[in-house]
């Protein structure tokens, strides 16, 4: 569904063994094809036969996770924490649409990013992206024991 094009590396960026380097400024695209699977109505909104916004902000979401990638250490991972997006323009089936996201600021280990995406004719939105580093281990841990708890509590 969502093919990534090249990442265009505007600054340098280092790794030193469980040390990480990102530099404000690394961008990076991510590319679709939009399919009916990906349409408005497909969830609900009758008649709405565009890209959805879910579909539109996950390809954003990922055109900034894409930033990152292979640029923090193995054991660790991003998780997106923040959306505000304003969608203002529709894609049709069919079209191309290319999701931008640039590195715009490093808080410890919360990254904030300048998002958007356009079709072949205009943009079609716009806004920010946060995510946050975390341990890899440790996130999957949390979730393991969230897993366990449920199923605890539904044999009850």
């Amino acid at each position: 569904m969502f093919a990534c094009s090249n990442c265009m590396i505007k600054q340098l960026v280092k790794l030193r063994g469980n040390k990480m380097e990102l530099q404000v400024g690394l961008s990076c695209e991510k590319e679709m094809i939009v399919t009916e699977s990906d349409l408005a109505s497909v969830s609900g909104n009758i008649g709405a036969e565009v890209l959805s916004t879910h579909c539109l902000v996950l390809l954003m979401e990922l055109a900034a996770r894409q930033v990152v990638e292979g640029r923090i250490p193995e054991d660790k991972i991003t998780l997106g924490t923040r959306v505000d997006i304003r969608h203002f323009s529709a894609a049709l089936v069919g079209s191309r649409v290319r999701a931008v996201a640039r590195l715009i600021a490093i808080e410890h280990h919360r990254l904030f990013f300048h998002v958007a995406a356009y079709d072949d004719v205009e943009k079609l939105a716009e806004g920010e992206n946060e995510q946050v580093i975390v341990s890899r281990n440790l996130f999957l841990k949390k979730i393991r024991r969230k897993t366990h708890n449920k199923q605890q509590s539904d044999q009850q």
